[in-house]
């Protein structure tokens, strides 16, 4: 291995570990907002109408997207993880090679 690889390799893994820290960054602020402003809607749903409430629908609704970004940020989600693009990419490049082989 020469040094133009060994400084490719570290640019890679410097690049893949800031994208990395950009997603968990995203994810918690996702988070972050959907805790307060679910606090305001409580608060103000009680306050306005007590006898209906409505907080529950956005509760529901930007928790069930919290939830699959954080599956997706955590690789706990098998078709929407890395591991599954990567697989697709690597089918995808794979079909493409045998096209270009039969066509040889």
């Amino acid at each position: 291995m020469d040094v133009m690889e060994t400084n490719s390799n570290e640019d890679n893994q410097y690049y893949n570990a800031k994208k990395r820290v950009k997603e968990i960054k995203g994810f918690y602020g996702n988070l972050i907002s959907y805790l307060i402003f679910n606090l305001f809607f409580l608060v103000l749903n009680l306050v306005t109408s007590p006898d209906e409430l409505w907080f529950f629908w956005p509760l529901l609704g930007w928790g069930l997207g919290v939830f699959f970004h954080g599956m997706r940020v955590f690789n706990y989600a098998p078709f929407f993880g890395k591991e599954w693009e990567n697989r697709k990419i690597q089918e995808l490049m794979e079909k493409e090679q045998q096209s270009k082989s039969k066509w040889e």
